[in-house]
């Protein structure tokens, strides 16, 4: 079986490495060694890891990121690579695939596209491809869900697709690769490859409501 967290984890603490620490992401505010901090305090912290999701929390949580972050950047990564603590929840088996392989996925890309100059599009594994096709809509749902102000098809070339906000007025057809279509969803329109189809009033709501590819 596949292990698609360790293989993203370690191509994304490579990326980390190659662009050192004050290079930017995609993750608004954050530097690679913001990124990496984070990374960190996700496994080896779950008490802070509630700001996350909680705002109420996110100012501790924020504090015991900083204090990640001031480590040196090396041991950072390093802490990151060698996977979670053994008594973080994410040791447990079976726990590092399911949470983390669309997570590092995500990360590595914001690391990796992320540069003035020019990117390209993931060159994915077909069996990766399918995991994150998987997981989308429970992310669309969730993550563009919240945003979008209009009803949102979201197709992979072959024809499949599902279906964001259904009883939201108005419809845009997005079309590209698994991957890309989760970074839309994650919020990274603004680096895919998709194809946007809809009326011209409907994409310019969408346009003003999530990030997009350049028009």
């Amino acid at each position: 079986m596949s292990n698609f967290a360790r293989v993203e984890r370690d191509r994304l603490a490579d990326l980390l490495v190659a662009v050192g620490p004050d290079a930017p992401t995609l993750c608004a505010g954050w530097r690679a060694r913001e990124l990496a901090a984070h990374l960190v305090l996700r496994e080896a912290r779950p008490d802070a890891a509630l700001g996350i999701q909680l705002p109420w929390l996110a100012g501790w949580t924020a504090r015991v990121q900083g204090g990640y972050a001031r480590l040196p950047y090396p041991e950072l990564v390093r802490r990151f690579r060698s996977g979670p603590p053994r008594l973080s929840p994410f040791a447990l088996p079976g726990f590092d695939e399911l949470a983390n392989a669309v997570e590092y996925f995500v990360h590595a890309e914001d690391v990796r596209r992320a540069g003035e100059g020019d990117w390209e599009r993931t060159a994915v594994a077909p069996a990766l491809a399918e995991l994150l096709w998987r997981r989308l809509p429970l992310t669309a749902r969730w993550e563009l869900g919240r945003r979008t102000p209009v009803r949102v098809a979201l197709a992979r070339p072959d024809g499949r697709d599902l279906t964001v906000g259904q009883r939201l007025p108005g419809s845009v057809r997005v079309t590209g690769e698994p991957a890309e279509l989760l970074l839309f969803a994650f919020g990274r329109g603004a680096r895919t490859e998709l194809t946007l189809t809809g009326p011209a009033a409907e994409l310019a709501r969408l346009r003003a409501a999530v990030a997009l590819p350049p028009e």
